[in-house]
């Protein structure tokens, strides 16, 4: 099974994706799959998990690619979606090259569809705080959607390129989904990686908007950190990580508090997590299957949680807020977070933000944060 990692850098690399493929990269890397000797397909991604190290196993293919959709849980009928490539080429490189803006602009659509109204998602807001109390329920994630139509083919290689030179510093990535659509985004959130027995995760919870003005802008990074709302979302995701992977390590490094860092658009909390594995046979996809989904996109308590937010969403988050990565033979592999993202069809497509809600929550700031990121993604992937 031919792997290339030379002479193409990560740049020349993403440029090489064509609808079809599966990408997942970064300025310093970047992991392109091309082709299919076989899929492996489950509603339960322990069960895919098991059934990917088996194929790889029996078939000599190097790694599988794809993704795991938001609702795993017992009754979903979504699948998780992995494939076993018929070329994968790599490409590493010392330093990342200069981050440059889009410069593909894209065809205005000729209709647009909030999913639901502004007053809608401000209702769902409201509704979420009280079922947080009703429901004993410490955090709950809503989403909302908004649908694009245009009048020719959509040139997902063109998205997939700007998302890429905008956001050198998150995973941008691209996964064929079933039915012919394709999932594209550039996260900043990191599920897991494994490599050898190390593991590392950087759970995000906690956002505010960037400035323009320098003073607000550190200003909001300040009011952020300062946050109890924010800090209290944050602690519930860090407590909820570390008791999925405590089973499988025999050392967790977590740091006391989150750190401050920032998208070109949304402040982050973030916390880096590592970890030492107690055995090897534990895969990245089994690691993944335990962690997805976590409370920075779902909530906790995680079934009720996601009861709460089928009920209140009118839409079928797919594969948004799933998570997408790559698992090797060996078991070594990295799962992003499958947001900042979009589902694309022919000539329609559907993008998606969200945020967490917990008591202290605002309807108008959630519904803020959530223009703010849609407004990220739409000038990313050069829809400004």
């Amino acid at each position: 099974m031919p792997t290339s990692t030379a002479p193409a850098t990560p740049v020349e690399t993403t440029a090489r994706y064509q609808r079809g493929d599966f990408l997942f990269a970064t300025a310093r890397r970047a992991l392109l799959a091309k082709g299919s000797v076989g899929t492996v397909t489950d509603t339960d991604p322990r069960r895919l998990a098991r059934s990917v190290a088996e194929e790889l196993n029996r078939s000599g293919v190097p790694l599988a690619v794809g993704a795991l959709p938001f609702d795993t849980g017992p009754d979903t009928t979504t699948p998780g979606h992995l494939v076993l490539p018929r070329t994968v080429h790599r490409a590493q490189a010392e330093t990342a090259a200069s981050a440059s803006p889009p410069a593909e602009d894209l065809p205005a659509p000729s209709a647009t569809r909030e999913v639901p109204s502004e007053a809608g998602h401000k209702a769902n807001v409201l509704a979420t705080v009280a079922a947080l109390r009703d429901r004993d329920l410490r955090k709950a994630v809503l989403a909302r959607a908004l649908d694009l139509d245009f009048e020719t083919p959509i040139q997902v290689e063109r998205i997939v390129r700007n998302l890429a030179a905008g956001n050198p510093r998150h995973f941008t990535y691209a996964a064929e989904l079933p039915g012919g659509r394709t999932l594209v985004g550039a996260t900043p959130e990191l599920l897991l990686s494994r490599a050898g027995d190390s593991v590392f995760t950087t759970p995000h919870a906690g956002s505010m908007p960037r400035s323009a003005d320098p003073g607000a802008d550190r200003a909001n990074g300040e009011a952020l950190l300062a946050s109890g709302k924010d800090q209290e979302e944050h602690a519930v995701v860090v407590e909820y990580v570390v008791e999925a992977l405590r089973p499988f390590c025999r050392r967790l490094d977590v740091p006391a508090a989150p750190e401050l860092v920032s998208t070109p658009a949304i402040w982050h909390l973030r916390t880096a997590i590592t970890g030492e594995l107690t055995d090897r046979d534990v895969t990245a996809l089994d690691l993944a299957a335990a962690l997805h989904p976590t409370p920075a996109i779902c909530g906790t308590p995680t079934a009720a949680a996601r009861d709460l937010v089928q009920e209140l969403e009118p839409f079928d988050r797919g594969y948004y807020a799933g998570t997408v990565g790559w698992v090797d033979a060996s078991g070594d592999g990295e799962w992003a977070v499958a947001v900042r993202c979009a589902e694309i069809a022919s000539s329609t497509m559907r993008l998606y933000a969200g945020g967490g809600i917990v008591p202290a929550s605002d309807a108008q700031a959630e519904f803020d944060e959530t223009v703010a990121k849609l407004r990220t993604l739409l000038g990313a992937m050069g829809l400004d």
